[in-house]
């Protein structure tokens, strides 16, 4: 598992004139969320491929090491029991 502070999304871009910034899949305009959001809604990732046959198995792997890094959240105890 990498160190998520040393993360490199090589395969995600960001191009104020594509999509407004958002973050998206080779300067494509194929936004990452497109990527969780369709797999959370149940379609497989050949699915998937098949839709948006410029993607690759390996961007939609990016697509979602990139969401799980958005997700993280720092965790402080209370102390408390």
């Amino acid at each position: 598992m990498p160190r998520w502070g040393a993360m490199k999304f090589e395969r995600i871009t960001f191009d104020p004139r594509i999509l407004g910034g958002r973050a998206c899949i080779r300067g494509m305009r194929i936004p990452v969320s497109v990527i969780p959001g369709q797999l959370a809604h149940g379609a497989t990732q050949d699915e998937i491929l098949a839709d948006y046959p410029d993607l690759e198995r390996e961007d939609l792997k990016a697509a979602l090491e990139y969401a799980a890094w958005l997700a993280q959240e720092e965790v402080h105890p209370t102390g408390g029991t």
